[in-house]
């Protein structure tokens, strides 16, 4: 598969490493374009073509990857239309953008609209994408194969809304994930536990409890019953979780997030 990608900021070259070391396509089958020249002379280390030319990444590419910023897409998409192959099927990472809007401004049917999160840097993403019906079977195959070189969940949804709710839930899930660590973290300081010891106990029980719920495929509401024992000190601390209504308030949050994706999408 030959694979153009637009933009070769953080994003970018997450997707290109993955691409490479999933063998999703060759180096030699990979060109990036990208408009700073250091940024450049580093994606050049991974053995792809690189060009300041957006159009010129595109041609003869199977697929295309978007990977700009929400309020760049329409001067960059417009940038190149005309540029993509007949048979090319093109991938907006960008947060916001409805499907609609990446198919006005590229000129091109065969869209999909995807979001990806920041674990994909690391190949350990998760990713929701909404195809155009301009988007056939093989074009499908190689999207999956594009978000399983960055993901280790994929989902495919049915219009813009559910991505945007997905956007809510997995793209903005990092920050609430990371504000509990925190939050574990600076209790543990607070009674008198060295940073470092409460970092790594932290990251090593979130790492380890979604691992485990991965594999056993258990409830998350039967592996909390099976931590918490009669009049314990987990049975304490959920009391006091549950008094804090910390369920209501990831309700609020997830939907707070939801609503403003759709906002976003309205200006797009």
């Amino acid at each position: 598969m030959r694979i153009g990608i637009i933009g070769g900021g953080f994003m970018g070259e997450a997707f290109l490493r993955g691409i490479l070391r999933a063998e999703v396509a060759a180096p030699g089958e990979v060109a990036v374009a990208e408009s700073l020249p250091p940024k450049r002379a580093i994606l050049a280390e991974h053995g792809v073509r690189v060009t300041d030319d957006a159009q010129s990444a595109c041609i003869g590419a199977d697929l295309v990857l978007l990977a700009v910023k929400p309020q760049d897409l329409p001067h960059v998409a417009e940038g190149l239309r005309g540029a993509f192959s007949g048979g090319a099927v093109v991938v907006s990472i960008a947060a916001g953008v409805p499907l609609a809007a990446v198919q006005r401004h590229t000129g091109h049917r065969a869209c999909v609209r995807v979001m990806p999160n920041l674990p994909a840097a690391i190949g350990e993403g998760a990713a929701a994408y909404y195809p155009a019906p301009e988007v056939n079977l093989d074009q499908r195959t190689q999207v999956r194969r594009l978000l399983g070189a960055v993901c280790s969940a994929v989902i495919e949804v049915a219009d813009d809304e559910a991505v945007d709710l997905a956007t809510a839930l997995h793209g903005s899930g990092p920050a609430y994930v990371y504000l509990v660590i925190e939050s574990m973290i600076d209790a543990a300081v607070r009674l008198g536990m060295k940073r470092a010891d409460a970092s790594s106990l932290v990251l090593a029980t979130f790492v380890g409890s979604a691992r485990y719920a991965q594999e056993t495929g258990t409830h998350p509401a039967e592996l909390r019953a099976a931590v918490t024992s009669p009049g314990g000190t987990t049975a304490a601390a959920i009391r006091e979780l549950e008094s804090a209504a910390v369920r209501a308030a990831f309700d609020d949050a997830i939907e707070a997030a939801f609503l403003r994706a759709q906002e976003l999408g309205e200006l797009a």
